[in-house]
């Protein structure tokens, strides 16, 4: 049975993780809802070059002819105020949510227990109904504020997993370091991958 996996892009700069995270979820069979913030439209545009339609029929139009192979009823893109997304309530929560990147103010409206929009709604009903919320924080240097919010929410039940790659893996490639933290995030959310090697694994 296919995993349900709701992946939320918000405005921090670190989208090539995101759509990287988009892409080996899909080719894994998992069934992806895919959230965005407007401020992840900018960052798709600065970083990939990559224009992320504001109408989330044609955000699907644009992934699909990305990721060409992908089945299109794996991919279910809602927009920001579309509270009827299964997502919105806890009668019907994903196996799993991820944030990648998250910005500061997403993860602080979570932190505080906000629900102003789809991507906030989304990640309230993760926590309480229990199942893995991973949020990947792309700021640095961390404030005393961000630190807090990060602490609240690890206490609620959140792994907080900031984009530090590792470097043991001899990457050859920016495309390498941005698997090794796609990696991480897929193992906490237990999706199977073959991105790198394992640590002790024999070359």
């Amino acid at each position: 049975m296919s995993r349900t996996i709701c992946l939320a892009l918000t405005g921090a700069s670190g989208m090539p993780y995101g759509l990287r995270l988009l892409e080996t979820l899909l080719a894994a069979g998992c069934k992806v809802q895919l959230l965005y913030s407007q401020a992840a439209q900018v960052v798709a545009r600065q970083e990939l070059d990559f224009e992320l339609p504001s109408r989330p029929s044609d955000a699907k139009a644009a992934l699909l002819a990305r990721y060409p192979a992908i089945d299109p009823a794996q991919l279910a893109v809602f927009g920001r105020e579309e509270w009827f997304a299964p997502v919105a309530s806890g009668s019907n929560p994903p196996d799993a949510m991820v944030i990648c990147p998250c910005s500061m103010g997403t993860l602080a409206a979570i932190a505080q227990g906000l629900a102003d929009n789809l991507i906030e709604r989304a990640a309230d009903v993760v926590l309480k109904e229990g199942r893995k919320l991973v949020l990947v924080p792309r700021e640095t240097p961390f404030s005393a504020i961000h630190l807090e919010n990060m602490l609240r929410l690890s206490r609620a039940g959140a792994v907080i997993l900031p984009p530090s790659p590792g470097f043991y893996h001899h990457p050859q490639s920016v495309q390498d370091i941005v698997d090794f933290v796609v990696a991480r995030v897929l193992d906490q959310i237990a999706v199977p991958h073959t991105l790198m090697q394992r640590w002790g694994e024999a070359n």
